[in-house]
């Protein structure tokens, strides 16, 4: 069977390469390789949450799902005075991301391997960045919705990029199970930016 980008051991052979981008004003430069996602360059739906995602200064983000770093890399820039963990299953994205950080000079933010969220622990966050994996299956991202809830802060938020025919539509309505407020931030081009705000397990307590 072929690789996924959700492989936790791509078996593809590595083919290493450097591009540079500008992400929120900030002049970036990104390592990337075969078997990961998104490996020629940083793909619209990140590039679009990355664009349009609200990251306080002292913010404490979670990206889930983060490849090789282009979301939670610029949270880190945006968040000088915050945290930023960077979390996923395959192992040579995480090396990836790890070098990207060192790569941009970025000494806010940590990268781990994680199933999920089997390695994030009880850490509470103000921000839960995810590109979720659509091809790994409807329930693995909606597992991904459902175990954010447990890691935010009450006053946290949860965005989501999606797109319309990998199911943005079910995507929101689960959202709207485990979340008061579900707001489309930004639409374009199929995508859907949700940011979700006051989980109702928060409102039951």
């Amino acid at each position: 069977m072929s690789d996924h980008y959700f492989s936790s051991k791509p078996s593809a052979s590595s083919a290493r390469q450097l591009f540079r981008t500008e992400l929120r004003g900030f002049a970036l430069a990104f390592w990337t390789d075969s078997g990961v996602f998104s490996k020629r360059g940083i793909d619209f739906g990140s590039q679009l949450l990355i664009k349009v995602m609200d990251i306080p200064e002292d913010a404490q983000v979670l990206d889930m799902g983060c490849g090789y770093g282009p979301i939670g890399l610029t949270a880190a820039k945006l968040a000088h005075r915050g945290r930023v963990l960077l979390a996923d299953v395959n192992e040579r994205a995480v090396q990836l991301a790890q070098t990207n950080a060192r790569q941009n000079a970025i000494t806010n933010a940590e990268v781990i391997v994680s199933d999920l969220f089997e390695s994030v622990g009880a850490a509470d966050f103000t921000r839960i960045l995810t590109n979720p994996p659509v091809r790994a299956g409807k329930a693995v991202v909606f597992s991904i919705f459902e175990e954010a809830v447990n890691r935010l802060r009450a006053d946290g938020e949860l965005w989501v990029v999606i797109q319309k025919k990998q199911g943005a539509p079910s995507a929101k309505k689960k959202l709207k199970e485990l979340f008061a407020e579900v707001h489309d931030v930004e639409r374009d081009a199929g995508y859907y930016i949700y940011r979700c705000r006051t989980p109702v397990a928060f409102m039951d307590s």
